[in-house]
């Protein structure tokens, strides 16, 4: 290699695998360059069901390391971003026909304690009947039990990463895809594309860390070549989003026919999300989406349990993401497991190449903290593991108190509307003060886009998370695209169009 400017890592992909580690790696004193070939977390880590949860459902294919490191994980990320990492409680309503009380009372119990519980309340048994819990519910369904895991902000969480990695020291670039990587003299040599204007870009590195997600094996094979991938399969899941199915700030865990279990789940104040399915899949994993086929199948899940179903008519948006699952040999989608697995290819003195397949969001820190560890080796120094006493970026919250934060920062910002106001403090934390410091009254937020978006807030994501198109700011910084009308997102993105050109300009 040459003796210029050599990076200790190079990531490939920008998902929350990727910017885990990034964010990892800086924090330990390594040089970090992160390159993505599309936007930020565009993928899978925003298809996902927005929980942080231990996976109650693996109990039952015996993957009680995953159950036990997700509980686990579930207490860090709630302290690590308390401002998009909420306590959610389930309801899960008991059908006798599916599983038996007994076998959800063990496996209840079970979760309860094998991650060691601090903060969240137990399970408890419920009777139905009478209670806020079972008013949206059939009649017929008179028992059930309540448990708890977390809701998060998937895409932010990404994003969360990637500031702080960037903050300490890592180079992140979006939109910037590794076409070629090649090992050269003790380490690889790879080419960068931007995939706007087509730039290219040397760049050296030390080890080669593969965190494309779907696309792991696309990229030992047309990037890299002669690596063969591990055994993968490539997995759908889809979500559907509806008006508010019923009142409340509970979810519900609801047992289909086929054994899998389905989430309703309160989503932005007037919104209930429904998901998930599992099917196996074949072609772009970026061209995924939900079908006629899948929508139905979630819609005759709220069916089987709610007084006012769903029907298709009802979504009105709906996503998918494709999850690529390290192939345990099961036929069965829903049973693949979700466990992560990385491939260390380092054989012969060889620069090292890891790859990383599986994985969820729940387990991201830890899956970061162990790629570093499997790297170490490799590696002349490395700083001690840090990530799970280190708050995320906006996540210094009062006694990491949402509510009160909220409460202050409505009594400094006294002009913002109430729902603005509570959407800043859930998405951004103490981040807000990145673009509402000096402003006192509403005219000075600039352009007013719609659905709560203000003309400062955009110019603050373009500047410092690298947003660049409407989508990047609706759908993914926020999800301001579920109520932002059709005028205001043509007007967003002209704003956008010139506000790049001028930047370009300059």
């Amino acid at each position: 290699m040459s003796t210029g400017d050599v990076f200790d890592l190079l990531i490939v992909g920008g998902g929350i695998n990727g910017a885990g580690i990034a964010r990892d790696a800086a924090g330990r004193g390594l040089r970090v360059l992160l390159c993505e070939m599309e936007d930020l977390g565009w993928a899978t880590s925003s298809a996902s069901s927005k929980l942080i949860h231990g996976g109650l459902r693996y109990l039952e294919t015996y993957e009680l390391r995953l159950v036990r490191e997700s509980l686990a994980e579930r207490e860090v990320l709630l302290r690590m971003a308390p401002h998009i990492v909420r306590p959610l409680r389930f309801v899960l309503p008991h059908n006798a026909l599916y599983r038996p009380a007994w076998m959800i009372r063990l496996g209840l119990m079970l979760y309860d304690h094998l991650g060691g519980r601090r903060t969240l309340p137990g399970t408890t048994s419920l009777k139905l009947a009478g209670k806020a819990q079972g008013t949206p519910l059939k009649p017929e369904l008179t028992r059930g039990f309540e448990y708890s895991d977390c809701q998060v902000d998937d895409s932010r969480l990404v994003l969360l990463n990637a500031l702080d990695a960037r903050a300490r020291g890592a180079e992140i670039l979006p939109r910037t895809e590794c076409t070629a990587a090649r090992r050269m003299d003790g380490g690889w040599q790879a080419t960068l594309r931007g995939r706007a204007d087509g730039a290219e870009r040397a760049a050296e590195a030390r080890i080669l860390v593969n965190a494309a997600g779907p696309w792991v094996g696309r990229f030992l094979k047309d990037a890299v070549g002669g690596t063969a991938p591990a055994p993968l399969k490539l997995v759908k899941g889809s979500h559907i989003v509806v008006p508010k199915l019923y009142d409340g700030d509970h979810a519900y865990i609801l047992q289909n026919v086929d054994r899998r279990v389905v989430f309703a789940i309160p989503y932005h104040h007037h919104f209930t999300l429904i998901g998930t399915t599992d099917l196996l899949y074949e072609g772009d994993p970026g061209a995924a989406a939900i079908t006629p086929e899948e929508t139905e199948y979630l819609c005759d899940v709220t069916e089987l349990y709610f007084r006012n179903p769903v029907s298709p008519k009802d979504v009105v948006w709906a996503y998918s993401g494709v999850r690529p699952l390290y192939d345990n040999r099961r036929t069965n989608p829903s049973t693949i497991t979700r466990d992560y697995v990385f491939d260390v290819d380092a054989a012969d003195g060889r620069a090292p190449l890891l790859s990383i397949y599986g994985g969820k969001i729940t387990t991201y820190r830890r899956l970061a903290e162990q790629a570093i560890g499997k790297l170490a080796p490799f590696l002349r120094e490395l700083r001690p593991d840090w990530t799970a006493g280190a708050v995320l970026p906006g996540g210094g919250l009062p006694a990491a108190d949402p509510a009160r934060y909220l409460t202050g920062l409505k009594a400094a910002f006294p002009f913002l509307p109430h729902p603005v106001a509570e959407r800043y403090a859930a998405q951004y934390g103490t981040l807000v003060h990145g673009f509402l410091d000096g402003v006192t009254k509403i005219e000075e937020m600039g352009i007013d886009f719609g659905a709560g978006l203000y003309e400062r807030e955009v110019a603050y994501l373009c500047a410092n998370e690298w947003a660049r198109t409407a989508d990047d700011i609706l759908w993914r910084r926020t999800k301001l695209g579920l109520i932002m009308p059709p005028e205001g997102r043509e007007k967003l993105a002209i704003w956008l169009a010139g506000h790049l050109s001028a930047t370009r300009a300059a």
